[in-house]
């Protein structure tokens, strides 16, 4: 049996937040609204007054936490449990909605997802990334609703600062050099294959129109290239997912991510980023020749995203070879890392990001 996840519809639009009435009456009468703080300071008046006037009840807009931690889903749970809500709302970004995701799917209640930024898949993914309360990368959970509904209004998109674009931008560019890699050990199909293709595809967009996306939000400008990015990160990026499955999912990119979470000092710096630096050690690890390597630098030179350790606060001098070894064995044990088609070794990861780390000073 082949079974192939998927989100529900995506509505993408100008200034289409104060109009979100009309479709989560679709879903009943009762809604909840979550989100991060910043998200719900900027768009839960228009939403709330909106569903208000569809005859829609709604509980006072509620913080998720500020991490997708067990902790915090099942305290969302026991906040909205005796409303008997019909529906869950979540505006923000990848955390927030992974965590009303995984609420969804403890109270079996659908969710629409409102990303106010473009930094991640998340809302259109059936997983969760769940962290501890500090920060710290625990699991990839499946117990996790994929949305019925994705909205985004352009206009919030445009006014969030730029550096939320490009993290995407860093996430998003990992699908192909991490599903490229993990399909390896699969047996080709039209879903796998598929998945990679769109993969590809989406990493050619990226090289062309990133630059220019980024310049329209530093310009305040709704453009053709700044949609095609927004959807090719919020929405195309999921699709490879949930069409490639187990056989297309994160890898050596995505496992360095998790693995820096360590280091406290990266807790302030946007997943993508983080990812972004993942890409460039997963190529160290595959073997692949300075060239390669630095041409993937130097477009991040053109998007501002990372290329070093010291890009993202962390000072090499100051850590151990204790604390490296730790780096190495924590990294090879995350999820994502046993997708890659060959054994990664805790030295080989040390080693990746030390050639990452010096080939990005190079470039500097």
């Amino acid at each position: 049996m082949k079974k192939v996840s998927g989100h529900g519809n995506y509505i993408r639009g100008e200034g289409l937040i104060g109009q979100i009435g009309e479709y989560v009456g679709a879903f009943g009468k009762k809604a909840c609204l979550f989100g991060g703080k910043t998200s719900l300071s900027l768009i839960s008046d228009p939403i709330t007054k909106d569903l208000s006037q569809h005859g829609i009840e709604v509980l006072p807009p509620i913080w998720y936490g500020g991490e997708c931690s067990e902790s915090n889903i099942f305290n969302l749970k026991n906040q909205v449990e005796e409303f008997h809500p019909d529906v869950l709302l979540v505006a923000g970004g990848g955390k927030a909605i992974d965590t009303v995701k995984a609420l969804g799917y403890l109270l079996n209640l659908p969710v629409i997802a409102i990303p106010t930024i473009a930094s991640t898949c998340a809302a259109a993914t059936c997983i969760s990334i769940l962290y501890d309360d500090k920060g710290e990368y625990l699991e990839i959970s499946r117990k996790s609703k994929t949305p019925d509904l994705i909205f985004v209004d352009t206009q919030v998109i445009l006014e969030a600062p730029v550096r939320y674009l490009t993290s995407g931008i860093g996430d998003t560019l990992a699908k192909w050099f991490e599903s490229k890699a993990s399909n390896q050990k699969a047996e080709p199909n039209a879903f796998n294959c598929g998945a990679v293709a769109l993969a590809r595809f989406v990493y050619e967009l990226l090289l062309k129109e990133g630059k220019s996306a980024a310049e329209s939000i530093h310009k305040a400008v709704i453009s053709r290239e700044l949609e095609d990015v927004i959807d090719a990160i919020i929405v195309v990026s999921g699709s490879i997912s949930n069409y490639g499955g187990d056989d297309c999912r994160t890898a050596a990119a995505h496992a360095v991510y998790s693995g820096l979470t360590i280091f406290p000092e990266v807790h302030e710096v946007y997943h993508g980023e983080i990812v972004a630096f993942g890409i460039l050690t997963q190529l160290a690890i595959e073997g692949r020749p300075d060239e390669e390597i630095l041409e993937v630098i130097s477009y991040y030179k053109q998007v501002n995203l990372p290329r070093t350790l010291g890009e993202m606060g962390i000072d090499t001098s100051l850590i151990s070879d204790e604390k490296w070894k730790t780096l190495g064995s924590v990294t090879v044990e995350i999820e994502d890392m046993a997708n890659m088609p060959f054994e990664v070794t805790p030295q080989m990861v040390i080693d990746g990001i030390h050639r990452a780390d010096q080939l990005g000073r190079t470039a500097i």
